[in-house]
């Protein structure tokens, strides 16, 4: 995948495809288009040599138009350094399958593992598999086996409920706009109760992609739920800090303070274990289908999970209301309220 790291306000870095623009209206980048794509109520501008997306889009935007660069956005488990970065083998954790629900979850991920816990379920059919060793070096690539941890801690906090999973990122851990659209416009095809983005990224402009938010905006319903990202810091990180999303950042193993690798801010609404989570993963080297990890990719699946699990008893939105109630629950400053973990 090409990448260009951008600085479009100094010291605001942020992640994009060169040379790509994405619009609502397949005119508006006019001179500066050399071909444009049309993908399902929107459009991928290639530009021509020497285009700057971020100046093109910024200069749209103040005439009004809905357009973006094509930022990258990764996954946020906690891969380097430290007792709690990349994942290591564990044993086995407690889990009881439960009774099947009509809940559904979508994932958007680096897709799902045949695992002992879902391969019997009826929804595990025709899933997409996960990469992982996509330059065949015979070691795990760098998020091989996200998608497949995600959906376990989904399971173990909302036994029964039934995943329709989306692959966005591969398996280092990187995907783009113009992919997460795609996958929004395939889920919307059927039914999402609760919607699961463990993927982020900082825009050029400190501002949502504009498509991204009308495509979010879709699922009516719907009760969206993403990591507000290992930044460590404040700035806000798309699309968490849409005002729609569960924005969700992480504790320690303790549960008593802010993991150190966690974002936070007022735009955080909640919070839950980011350290040492122990879950479903690949069966592979010296992987025997458990793993602990780390990140706020995986606190948002707590926290999915939980919202999942009420859903069973109330519409999806009663269901957020309730496991975010501050009432029930500690409140952390600038990381929202804290969600249980599975044990």
């Amino acid at each position: 995948m090409e990448v260009q790291t951008v600085e479009h306000t100094p010291g605001m870095s942020a992640v994009i495809r060169p040379g790509v623009l994405l619009a609502r209206s397949p005119d508006v980048a006019g001179r500066w288009a050399q071909a444009v794509e049309h993908m399902d109520g929107w459009f991928t501008v290639r530009l021509a040599p020497g285009a700057d997306p971020c100046e093109i889009a910024a200069e749209l935007t103040g005439r009004g138009h809905e357009v973006a660069p094509n930022h990258v956005v990764t996954g946020q488990p906690l891969y380097f350094g430290g007792p709690t970065g990349a994942p290591l083998p564990a044993p086995a954790p407690a889990y009881e399958p439960g009774e099947p629900s009509r809940v559904t979850v979508g994932l958007l991920d680096t897709g799902v593992l045949p695992h002992p816990w879902f391969t019997g379920c009826d929804w595990f059919r025709d899933q997409p598999g996960e990469v992982l060793d996509a330059d065949g070096d015979g070691r795990l690539d760098g998020q091989a086996g996200h998608g497949t941890f995600i959906a376990g801690l989904l399971l173990r906090q909302a036994p029964g409920v039934r995943l329709r999973v989306v692959r966005v990122l591969n398996s280092e851990g990187a995907g783009d706009e113009a992919g997460v659209l795609r996958a929004l416009n395939r889920l919307r095809a059927g039914r999402v109760d609760v919607l699961v983005l463990s993927f982020g990224c900082h825009t050029y402009d400190d501002r949502p992609s504009p498509l991204v938010e009308r495509a979010l905006a879709a699922f009516t319903g719907t009760v969206v739920v993403a990591c507000a990202g290992n930044t460590g810091s404040s700035r806000p990180f798309w699309p968490a800090a849409l005002p729609r999303v569960v924005a969700v950042g992480a504790l320690d193993a303790t549960g008593t303070n802010r993991a150190r690798f966690s974002a936070f801010g007022p735009w955080v609404d909640a919070c839950a274990c980011g350290e040492s989570l122990v879950s479903s993963f690949a069966n592979f080297d010296h992987f025997q289908s458990y793993a602990v990890w780390s990140g706020t990719s995986f606190s948002a699946a707590v926290v999915a999970g939980a919202i999942a699990a009420a859903a069973r008893d109330m519409s999806p939105a009663e269901a957020a209301a309730h496991v975010l109630d501050p009432g029930r629950g500690r409140r952390f400053p600038e990381l929202g309220v804290a969600v249980p973990a599975p044990r």
